[in-house]
């Protein structure tokens, strides 16, 4: 039978000596190595700045800071992703507020915000799904007219492309933050990167990742002196040189590993058209492949015949207004998320990634075909 995983990270030989050689040059945290993968980072995006973390958590973590979230304050978020997009709001005794999302895309809708909005909203989280961007100029004009700061939670866009500009680099927004944990088109293991057009947003967060401190440790044992202060309340976010070594070899091949999910998606579009239900890919964007999600009525009875035959496959998401905490804190009504509700019903997320060969994804083509409903 064969082991097809739901995702692999493609790793080569440039991985291992890159790792290698940070840990060989006996500096195993934040330095010389996270200096270099935010300048390379950001050079790549066309963003002025970017700033390496732990995880896309922290970023949006210290991004909601960076703005001056408070408590009691409200922000919008769509109610399919990950648990992290609201948790993070949590974090400050603030609400997140709820949004339905398009059938077609998964993102969230635009059109059902505004209604959402009340004199507490500060700011709105999109979250670019599987790769796809939202629809960021409606969000930019809805955010100007409401005084709204916007952080993109794009963990699963990169590199993706909204009007033929790089996520992480849109004028209307203030704050991306990228996710680089095991799953993502780009992967350091565990880390994350907010980038940003403003100095003063940058600063904090660059401050707020590492308890506050006025220098960081490569500062000081690189000439700067041994003396610090503690300018803020900050948290324990940094990353090491030891994943930087590892994203600056990933980001070399960033591109690839997208055309090769992009082919992978292809076959998958040739082979379900007019068969199975899938994304639709807006004509205005381009997206990073990080997902394939199809829509059956059997999907419990999918996934474990599809198991049974060796292919891994996953659910992108259980709706927020579904999990158990946050229905007894916020009390959401299921009623509220029809269309996501039908979604997480459906939804499939199929094997893409780079080192799937034809033969494996002519195989998950022919079991799809054969037990999907």
């Amino acid at each position: 039978m064969r082991n097809i995983l739901f995702h692999r990270t493609h790793t080569t030989q440039n991985e291992l000596d890159a790792v290698a050689g940070a840990i060989k040059s006996g500096w195993l945290t934040m330095g010389p190595k996270v200096i270099e993968f935010e300048t390379s980072f950001k050079s790549y995006i066309g963003s002025k700045e970017a700033v390496m973390l732990n995880s896309a958590t922290a970023a949006l973590h210290l991004a909601l800071k960076a703005i001056g979230l408070k408590r009691g304050d409200e922000v919008i978020l769509p109610t399919n992703t990950f648990v992290a997009t609201a948790e993070v709001v949590t974090y400050f005794d603030a609400v997140p507020i709820l949004c339905d999302i398009e059938y077609e895309t998964h993102n969230m809708d635009m059109s059902k915000i505004e209604h959402l909005i009340t004199e507490r909203t500060k700011a709105v989280i999109p979250v670019h799904f599987g790769g796809q961007p939202c629809d960021m100029d409606e969000l930019y004009s809805l955010a100007k007219k409401y005084n709204l700061k916007v952080i993109e939670d794009s963990a699963h866009a990169l590199p993706s492309y909204y009007k033929n500009v790089l996520i992480g680099n849109l004028n209307g927004s203030d704050i991306t933050c990228f996710s680089f944990y095991a799953t993502k088109t780009l992967s350091t293991g565990e880390g994350g990167m907010a980038t940003t057009n403003n100095a003063e947003y940058s600063k904090s967060i660059a401050i707020n990742r590492l308890h506050g401190i006025s220098k960081d440790v490569w500062d000081r044992y690189s000439g700067g002196g041994w003396e610090y202060d503690i300018v803020d309340n900050g948290n324990k976010y940094n990353s090491t040189d030891i994943n930087a070594a590892l994203g600056l070899s990933q980001l070399e091949k960033l591109e690839w590993m997208r055309d090769k999910r992009e082919a992978i998606s292809n076959k998958y579009d040739n082979a379900f058209d007019g068969k199975i239900e899938a994304l639709i890919i807006k004509e205005d964007r381009e997206t990073s492949y990080h997902l394939y999600v199809i829509k059956v009525e059997n999907r419990d009875e999918l996934y474990n015949k599809l198991k049974e035959k060796g292919i891994g496959t996953s659910v992108h998401f259980i709706p927020i207004h579904k999990h158990s905490y946050y229905k007894k804190t916020y009390a959401y009504n299921t009623e509220d998320y029809p269309v996501a509700n039908v979604v997480f019903s459906k939804s499939l997320s199929l094997p893409i990634y780079p080192d799937l060969s034809d033969d494996d994804v002519e195989y998950v083509i022919q079991n799809v075909l054969l037990y999907a409903k």
